[in-house]
């Protein structure tokens, strides 16, 4: 049911009518499927429901405007719009509600995201890109309201780039920079932050960008009096409009049931943002939402019975069912027959999906009951068993947790038998949490021979006569060699551009590589993250730079419910290599001193988190992560910048690598592990602790995420039998984890001889000042004294107390 923009004017009547007839069919379709959707969720086949009734008609216009090439970042219900492109079928939608985990029956998400949740295929399974120019493309939706804002302004951004940036290959990326970047979302989520500083960021770049709001006067079951100023979001914004003198937005108001404003809306608004990349707001009012706000309630609750017979008399497919008959273009009988036939077209399809869905787990479920009959038999606990047995038998529609979890809670009846049905049933179950247990947990990173961990590691090489230079002028010859290398390489963030960021690592490289390959942008961390993961997107590779790791919390929620989570929840078809720049570890203060380093690690799952001890060390990750195409935040450590190194003679082309601890000392009495700047007050204690005769094994981290996949640390164990691991995150951050993952994951625990401890920071952020860090942060006496109390402990006689 794909569309093709047509004006009314370049087609006879007869397409006109064909086309009108069209999007009717769809309009009902998709109304259909929101309506048995709400039934399959109240009878237990499906968990929850969001559906796109009374949205219908101006995403169908919408439809009409939107190009191969283009891209929708939007909401969670844009259902029409994606079958009006094409890419989403009554089965896909009911496969979607039902969890469905064959990629090929749901192929938005695999069953990783409620339905609602929309993408297109942007990489083939072995991680090369498709053309995205030849289709219609739909960035994956997560559920955040507005959390698609800033995503939309890089996707809207890339076109720009390929416009005025010369040298990058465009091949399936873009066609001269004509795409545009089209994204939807509600009324009442426009109140959020994320919406506001996406709407300035696109005003001030001036990108090719439509923005849909989807107005129903509600926010599930707040009035827009609540929401809004003055209730109406086009007004407000009319600070945003462009003029004679200023830039800024064309701002087009169409109400959601008239059909043939929509289509000339959409049309204008698709023109002026494909051929001046001008930014558009589309507000669609006067719209409904027939069943409410999803299926965890009633909108008769909270609406009055005045405004819920408005909405009967101004559903849009209602007033578009009027306007085709009163323009001729069909009887009420002819649609009242077309009607009959898409209802049956959806009852059939869902019932097809719900097979789909179903039969292959009562396959299952019908070879664990002969199992277990067989078993049964054979056992002394034959009525327990049995019981298990009839069990399962009475679910009519039983899922995959139903099966195997009667299939394992019998073998517990099993523990003193031993016949060869029990080795059969443990065969079975071993056998279906191998195939099962990826359905639902792959692909969190790269699988494929590429990714970041393969990459070989490469040794910065030195001249006889290197010369000791600061640390950020190693990172900022890199970085010139990285933009000459790759073309589609790009940097940006606060004071990025102009002045070469506030440590100088990218000096003078505005200035040789232009305005747009490095670039400043305002403050507002979201949307420079929003950049990076939508130009990534489509094909560029974005560095996107927050100032200081602790101001990384005002983008926090963009990159763990976005960035971190896109190549899990879209079963591997999309990807945003996006490389995070920051600076942190100890400097001054609560704010400039980048202590959320659990919180960071454990909110992050799907990125590299990557701590660097000096500059050589990042500017080495950067190569690495150029050569791949996994996110990763690359955190330097703030206080080096101005410490000597020596300047490597392959700049761009050593390579630090991913999940590779590395040992600065060897030592054998102890085993420290640290990272970033603590490490080199540890490197600093472990010479003083030779005077004492403790002989130190220093292992800098260097990679949080994935830590150590080697298991070299546990090596180290094995001949000092004694860890200590020093963090300058609170009690129970890093320091925990990098603990769980050593004695837990590594076993490390076998080779201990003392009982391994941490030593952090205190618990409050830091406080301001040299004596702030002292005081906050683990310093050189706290790290002698600890290490001096643990060998104490293991021989008080050749360590007396100090």
């Amino acid at each position: 049911m794909q569309t093709e923009t047509n004006t009314q004017t370049d087609i006879s009547f007869e397409d006109f009518k064909d086309q009108v007839l069209s999007d009717y069919k769809i309009a009902v379709l998709s109304r259909e499927c929101s309506l048995l959707g709400r039934r399959e969720v109240l009878t237990g086949k499906a968990k929850f429901g969001i559906f796109g009734d009374g949205k219908e008609l101006p995403q169908l216009a919408m439809a009409r405007a939107f190009k191969n090439g283009d891209f929708r970042s939007g909401y969670y219900r844009d259902q029409t719009f994606m079958m009006a492109i094409g890419e989403l079928k009554p089965t896909h939608f009911f496969a979607g509600l039902y969890a469905h985990t064959d990629i090929e029956k749901e192929p938005m998400s695999a069953g990783r995201q409620m339905g609602g949740h929309f993408l297109t295929q942007s990489n083939n399974p072995d991680g090369s890109w498709v053309d995205l120019t030849k289709q219609k493309n739909s960035s994956a939706d997560i559920s955040p309201t507005a959390g698609q804002m800033p995503r939309l302004l890089g996707l809207a951004q890339a076109s720009k780039i390929y416009r005025n940036v010369e040298g990058i290959n465009q091949d399936k990326f873009s066609i001269d920079g004509n795409e545009v970047a089209w994204g939807t979302i509600g009324n009442a989520s426009t109140s959020e932050g994320l919406f506001f500083e996406t709407f300035n960021a696109a005003g001030v770049l001036q990108v090719p960008m439509v923005i849909s709001v989807w107005d129903d006067a509600y926010g599930i079951s707040v009035p827009a009096k609540h929401q809004t100023t003055k209730e109406n979001i086009s007004e407000i914004l009319k600070g945003f409009q462009r003029d004679n003198k200023h830039n800024g937005y064309e701002i087009i108001v169409v109400k959601g049931w008239d059909y043939p404003a929509l289509i000339n809306a959409y049309e204008k608004a698709g023109k002026i943002a494909r051929e001046e990349h001008v930014p558009v707001l589309v507000h669609v009012i006067e719209l409904t939402q027939p069943q409410g706000h999803s299926t965890s309630g009633s909108h008769e609750r909270y609406k009055t019975k005045k405004r819920l017979e408005w909405e009967k008399e101004h559903d849009c497919n209602l007033k578009f069912r009027n306007w085709i008959i009163a323009n001729n273009l069909a009887t009420d009988e002819e649609l009242s027959e077309l009607d009959k036939q898409l209802k049956k077209e959806v009852r059939d399809q869902k019932k097809e999906a719900w097979a789909d869905f179903l039969n292959p787990i009562i396959k299952d479920k019908k070879e664990v009951t002969d199992l277990l009959a067989k078993i049964a038999d054979k056992s002394a606990n034959k009525t327990f068993i049995n019981k298990i047995k009839n069990d399962l038998i009475s679910i009519d529609e039983p899922v995959k947790r139903d099966v195997v979890a009667a299939a394992r809670k019998t073998l517990r009846y099993l523990n003193q038998e031993q016949f060869p049905e029990k080795e059969a049933l443990k065969n079975w179950i071993a056998e279906f949490m191998n195939r099962t247990q990826p359905e639902y947990s792959s692909l969190l990173y790269n699988e494929n021979n590429d990714k970041a961990t393969s990459i070989e590691s490469i040794h910065p090489a030195y001249e006889d006569d290197a010369a000791l230079v600061d640390g950020r002028v190693v990172l900022r010859d890199n970085f010139e060699k990285l933009l000459e290398k790759h073309p589609e390489a790009l940097v940006f963030g606060e004071d990025s551009g102009n002045i070469g960021d506030v440590n100088q690592g990218l000096e003078g490289l505005q200035e040789k590589f232009g305005e747009l390959r490095v670039a400043d942008a305002g403050i507002r961390e979201a949307t420079i993250l929003g950049q990076g993961i939508g130009m990534a997107m489509r094909g560029l590779r974005p560095i996107a730079e927050i100032q200081y790791l602790d101001y990384l919390l005002y983008a926090i929620q963009i990159m763990s419910d976005d960035l971190a989570t896109l190549r899990y929840r879209t079963a591997g078809k999309q990807k945003a290599p996006v490389i995070v720049r920051t600076r942190g570890h100890r400097l001054e203060g609560i704010w400039h001193a980048g202590s959320p380093m659990g919180g960071i690690i454990h909110l992050l799952r799907g990125m590299y988190i990557l701590s660097p001890r000096n500059m050589t060390k990042a500017a080495g990750f950067y190569n690495t992560l150029m050569e791949t195409d996994e996110p990763a935040l690359v955190i330097e450590s703030l206080n080096g910048y101005r410490l000597k190194e020596k300047m490597p003679s392959n700049m761009g082309e050593f390579k630090t690598p991913i999940g590779v601890v590395e040992t600065v000392k060897s030592g054998s009495d102890i085993t420290v592990i640290s990272y970033g700047s603590t490490l080199r007050i540890v490197e600093q204690v472990a010479k003083e602790l030779l005077e004492v005769a403790i002989d130190v094994e220093v292992i800098d981290a260097q990679t949080l995420l994935p830590f150590d996949i080697n298991h070299d640390v546990v090596e180290s164990l094995k001949k000092t039998n004694r860890l200590l691991i020093i963090d300058e995150d609170v009690p129970g951050g890093c320091s925990a984890y990098l603990l769980q993952e050593i004695i837990e994951k590594q076993q490390g625990y076998r080779f201990l001889d003392s009982a391994p401890q941490t030593l952090t920071a205190q618990p409050h952020r830091p406080a301001y000042g040299t004596d702030g860090d002292y005081f906050s942060k683990p310093n050189a006496e706290d790290i002698f004294e600890k290490i001096y109390s643990i060998m104490n402990e293991a021989n008080p006689e050749k360590y007396p107390e100090l």
